[in-house]
């Protein structure tokens, strides 16, 4: 069954701490470590949401349903920036998950458009909602004169890698996380190609 919801590019003024806690319900888990507790690592996304990197599903209440990023050589879908990480962790604590993030911080890849991440309420899941945001960002990559569109995805997320199948990625690569993957519990990540 298919949901009612419409795609918009960007993420609409007021949906800042929505947009946070769908970021959080996809990947809170692994990042808790680095930007635990969850209520300052809320407070620092909601900051930090880059509104020209998103596009966001929009159920006909207007309430925040999925959101869908692209990283490019301006940054990605959220901006942890020095001052955003000092306002919210304090010096220390801004130091040490800055010099983290660099470690797990996966470079542009200038041939490719490049998905930083996709995450569907709960609720919505199972409804069109993540198929169509895909297919949203393989637009904008070809709008934007790619010819290929890449992701990263845990090899054990057996749910998002079949929709990356259905839609005609295919894994071309093994990336191991190193040290910095043990701050997160992730060793490695597969990354998925699809031609546009």
């Amino acid at each position: 069954m298919t949901l009612p919801f419409a795609l918009h590019p960007g993420l609409p003024s007021g949906q800042e701490g929505a947009a946070a806690d769908l970021y959080w319900q996809a990947f809170g888990p692994k990042l808790n470590r680095l930007l635990g507790p969850e209520a300052r690592a809320l407070r620092m996304l909601a900051a930090g949401i880059r509104h020209d990197h998103a596009i966001a599903a929009l159920d006909p209440n207007g309430r925040l349903i999925g959101i869908a990023g692209f990283r490019d050589p301006d940054g990605g879908l959220t901006d942890q920036g020095p001052a955003l990480m000092r306002q919210t962790y304090g010096l220390w604590g801004a130091t040490w998950r800055r010099l983290a993030f660099r470690a797990l911080e996966q470079d542009v890849d200038n041939t490719r458009f490049l998905i930083d991440g996709i995450s569907v309420a709960r609720a919505s899941r199972g409804r069109g909602v993540g198929t169509a945001l895909l297919a949203a960002l393989c637009d904008a990559g070809y709008a934007r004169g790619y010819r290929e569109i890449r992701l990263d995805v845990l090899p054990e997320n057996l749910r998002a890698r079949s929709l990356y199948e259905r839609e005609g990625f295919a894994v071309v690569g093994t990336q191991r996380m190193g040290l910095a993957g043990h701050l997160i519990g992730v060793a490695q990540t597969l990354t998925m190609v699809k031609t546009l």
